[in-house]
């Protein structure tokens, strides 16, 4: 959870949050926290949520042909020579 901090640096940290903002202000600072992150991480899921319904795929959809009895001309393929090199 700490990353790669010891127990001698926490315990560092603790005291010079206590030194700064005291007993008292401490749960208020530590309910703020925790508010900001309950919202962070429900913004988060609400942003995942988002990008899942976003990009699952659309029902296809069947084409009814316009006309009856269109015909299309063959394609004909052409034999191209390679140009003679000089």
């Amino acid at each position: 959870m700490f990353g790669n901090l010891g127990a001698g640096e926490i315990i560092l940290i603790v005291l010079v949050i206590l030194i700064f903002f005291g007993p008292k202000k401490i749960p208020e600072i530590a309910q703020g926290i925790g508010k900001g992150m309950r919202e962070f991480k429900k913004a988060m899921r609400d942003v995942e949520d988002g990008l899942k319904n976003d990009t699952a795929p659309a029902p296809a959809k069947t084409l009814e042909p316009k006309s009856e009895g269109v015909q299309i001309p063959a394609i004909q393929k052409e034999q191209t020579k390679a140009p003679e090199e000089k």
